[in-house]
């Protein structure tokens, strides 16, 4: 009987632990070179068009159609996906996007070997259209 309640313990215990660190997740630092980064691509029409298409060739499926963080594969990934639509994603530098998306971590993957860099900027002046 001892032993019963004594892995009761422990185990909920463990249960509450790991419920902890989902909650806490770890900052994402962002190097100082990539945060001061400025996007060099135009953000023109055709520049947003081709990012629209990157992301939802390469994003999409894990952050959604409008960047919420509900895509059909976000239910497969243990961190917070986000929300671009909120003032606080929309506050970061335009280096700090790319240096996530390009770069990645954890479940974000690293795109380096996926598209350019030059798409990955166009990606990010998509990623700044879901603000508005």
């Amino acid at each position: 009987m001892k032993t019963i309640k004594f892995l009761t313990f422990i185990g909920i215990i463990c249960l509450g632990l790991l419920s902890f660190n989902k909650l806490v997740q770890e900052e994402w630092k962002v190097p100082a070179k990539y945060e001061k980064m400025t996007n060099p691509e135009e953000a023109s029409k055709d520049n947003i068009a081709i990012g629209k298409s990157m992301y939802s060739k390469h994003c999409k499926s894990c952050h959604g159609k409008e960047g919420y963080g509900d895509g059909p594969k976000a239910d497969e990934v243990d961190g917070d996906l986000g929300d671009f639509s909120t003032e606080e994603f929309q506050a970061q530098s335009d280096g700090a996007l790319f240096y996530k998306s390009y770069i990645g971590r954890l479940d974000m993957p690293n795109f380096e070997k996926k598209m350019s860099e030059e798409d990955m900027w166009l990606t990010v002046h998509y990623m700044r259209t879901m603000g508005e």
